[in-house]
């Protein structure tokens, strides 16, 4: 690789989501990645294997290390080893987002130990000092009830030289066919200009169609539940008990969730006993999604880390009795369809996928650090990602009446 190349690393890199946007950007190159590849807590350390998947598909094997009592000297000898590049351009730092997220009653009150990894990404910016700092995590990091850790992020990165910026989006509005609000932190030393999504989709808008579940998996080969396409070994999807075969067969296409089972007798003797508590108290409960179907001219909802069931939200397939394929779910995520998901079980490629940045994404952000650090702001034409649903003829640029709504 060209050493005029701008470096990147990643810390928490899991299967490479954010990483793929930038390898796949011609100025910039990966040299070092990190992740424990940490599953559930209840799990153990390493059971996550999102290592493998990232150096299959990216060509380094990441340091498996825990981020919290990493020290400098083995990182940078990590990074010398692995492409004997020792500068920094931008650090990426994508610090696990469970201990935020509201969907998580415990979050509402308790402050999970994993939040303070946010400020432990201070100390890799003092070390190897980027040019830009760039964090991924949900929403409530910003805007949630431990929002402090932000605060005292930037307060930091602020005090070290850099002009911080956080943002929360919605990123089905640059292109991603998934209601994903997540939240962007981008932070730039002190003598570039700060950019953000904000600043690169000014004027543009995208096709709502370019959004949908249709344009993202409608092309891929009909299959069964159990089944592995012949041409495509990610396009694969688990398989069913008889019973929970039946409950989806009854659930309608296109959008049809768990409460329709209610219509007939044989779906009603289908619940199960969560179901029928809410069903004895006139609810749906908290968790309406579970054992619905996708709906194909709309967004899909967020792809979590546990969406290998059907049981753990909208992840069905909008009229094949199935859940979403590895390949498709990977599509949805804005992943490209050469990307390969390597993993001794079938539910940990699944994870690797509802835990990644999504490339379409990242690649995005690439474009934005080429507009920092170039001073060339990129085309509209050039900041789509290849081998994805989003195409160049997707984006719009917004009418005098548009650009008035938006405030611009």
């Amino acid at each position: 690789m060209s050493s005029s190349k701008y470096t990147v690393v990643d810390l928490f890199s899991g299967a490479g989501g954010m990483s793929c946007g930038f390898a796949c950007h011609d100025l910039f190159q990966i040299v070092g990645a990190v992740d424990a590849q940490n599953g559930k807590p209840s799990s153990g350390k390493g059971t996550l294997e999102c290592n493998k998947t990232y150096a299959t598909n990216l060509g380094i094997a990441p340091l498996e290390a825990d981020i919290s009592s990493l020290k400098e000297e083995p990182l940078r000898a990590y990074i010398r080893e692995t492409t004997r590049r020792t500068t920094v351009d931008v650090l990426i730092s994508c610090a696990p987002c469970t201990g935020f997220s509201r969907t998580i009653r415990r979050n509402l009150v308790e402050d999970d130990p994993r939040n303070s990894l946010v400020l432990k990404s201070i100390s890799y910016v003092e070390w190897l000092k980027p040019k830009i700092f760039l964090m991924e995590n949900v929403g409530e990091l910003i805007d949630g009830k431990f929002g402090f850790y932000y605060r005292n992020l930037k307060s930091a990165l602020e005090k070290l030289g850099y002009c911080v910026r956080g943002e929360v989006h919605s990123l089905d509005h640059f292109g991603l066919a998934q209601k994903r609000k997540r939240a962007l932190v981008i932070g730039v030393k002190k003598g570039l200009e700060i950019r953000d999504l904000s600043d690169l989709w000014a004027g543009y808008c995208v096709d709502e169609s370019a959004t949908h579940v249709r344009r993202a998996i409608e092309g891929f080969p009909k299959i069964s539940a159990g089944e592995t396409d012949s041409s495509d070994p990610m396009h694969t999807s688990p398989n069913f008990s008889d019973e929970g075969l039946r409950r989806l067969q009854l659930i309608p296409h296109d959008g049809g969730s768990w409460p329709d089972l209610l219509r007939s007798r044989e779906g009603t003797q289908l619940l199960i006993p969560s179901m029928q508590r809410y069903v004895a108290q006139g609810k749906v409960g908290p968790h309406p999604d579970v054992y619905g179907r996708m709906a194909w001219d709309a967004p899909s909802v967020t792809l979590k880390r546990e969406c290998a069931h059907t049981g753990n939200g909208r992840y069905a397939h909008p009229d094949q009795d199935r859940l979403c394929t590895v390949r498709e779910m990977a599509s949805i995520q804005g992943f490209p369809t050469w990307y390969t998901f390597v993993a001794s079980s079938q539910s940990n490629m699944y994870r690797h996928i509802g835990d990644a940045v999504p490339p379409l994404v990242s690649y995005q952000l690439a474009c934005v650090c080429e507009w920092i650090l170039t001073g060339r702001r990129p085309t509209m034409e050039s900041i789509v990602l290849d081998d994805t649903h989003l195409k160049a003829c997707d984006i719009r640029k917004l009418n005098a009446s548009q650009l008035k709504m938006a405030g611009i």
